[in-house]
């Protein structure tokens, strides 16, 4: 956490001016691009990964889906892991974040300005409500973060079970699933040290329809997970053999 309120401390007046900013674009939504939108939200990540000692390093950019929309599934470590996969994902895309956790002030109006999506966990009926939007908004189009691991308390490295009900936003339509791994993106505001932290983001290769037809969600959310397992495997096991 030391690096949390290290990098907010140090970029309070950009924050501050991005946070006006933000909320000025989300009261007059339909003057503003998508595209705008998002430029403005990876210039507030650079600020703060260059404030903060962070670099991320990005694979497989190429093999994302150069056309419509699609639902990115990645694990979870913590509160730094949609900021990585957006510093390495050039076209704009958005997230569905825990409603409460939203509210709180930054975290707030960066929603907003990504036009997010929030996900009530306290109420099944607009859970479901939020995800048959989503999945609306990714056969418009738009491109989504998802964290099927829901949350991210002492994941580090270690993959937990990933929620069935997650890849709906994705089947409900036949979209895309790109699957997601970050590793030791929990370093960055989990470890209490101000020292440079690097962190990886693989993009794998995208899920279609044709593959995941005859599957049910549980048998997707196995298939995902599985993918990012074997890539963290290989990742870590390289980094112990150096």
């Amino acid at each position: 956490m030391l690096r949390l309120f290290y990098v907010i401390f140090v970029s309070l007046p950009y924050e501050l001016y991005y946070i006006y900013k933000a909320r000025r674009i989300s009261r007059n939504r339909e003057k503003h691009t998508e595209e705008e939108c998002y430029r403005i939200a990876r210039k507030c990540i650079r600020i703060m990964m260059r404030n903060g000692r962070i670099e991320t390093k990005a694979y497989g950019t190429e093999l994302l889906p150069s056309e419509g929309g699609y639902v990115m599934y990645s694990n979870h470590q913590g509160k730094y892991d949609t900021l990585g996969i957006m510093s390495a994902h050039k076209k704009p895309c958005t997230i569905v974040m825990d409603a409460f956790r939203s509210k709180l002030p930054i975290a707030n109006s960066f929603v907003d300005l990504v036009n997010g999506s929030r996900l009530d966990k306290s109420d099944m009926k607009k859970q479901m409500k939020t995800v048959l939007k989503i999945a609306e908004e990714v056969r418009n189009g738009r491109r989504y973060i998802v964290f099927p691991e829901g949350g991210y308390d002492r994941n580090r490295n270690d993959l937990q079970e990933f929620l069935p009900g997650s890849f709906k936003c994705a089947t409900k339509y036949g979209m895309p699933i790109v699957p997601v791994a970050i590793i030791d993106s929990y370093k960055v505001f989990g470890i209490n040290s101000l020292r440079k932290v690097k962190t990886q983001v693989h993009f794998l290769n995208p899920i279609f329809a044709d593959e995941y037809r005859d599957m049910n969600t549980r048998e997707i959310a196995e298939l995902v997970k599985k993918r990012i397992a074997a890539v963290m495997e290989r990742q870590l096991a390289v980094r112990q053999a150096v």
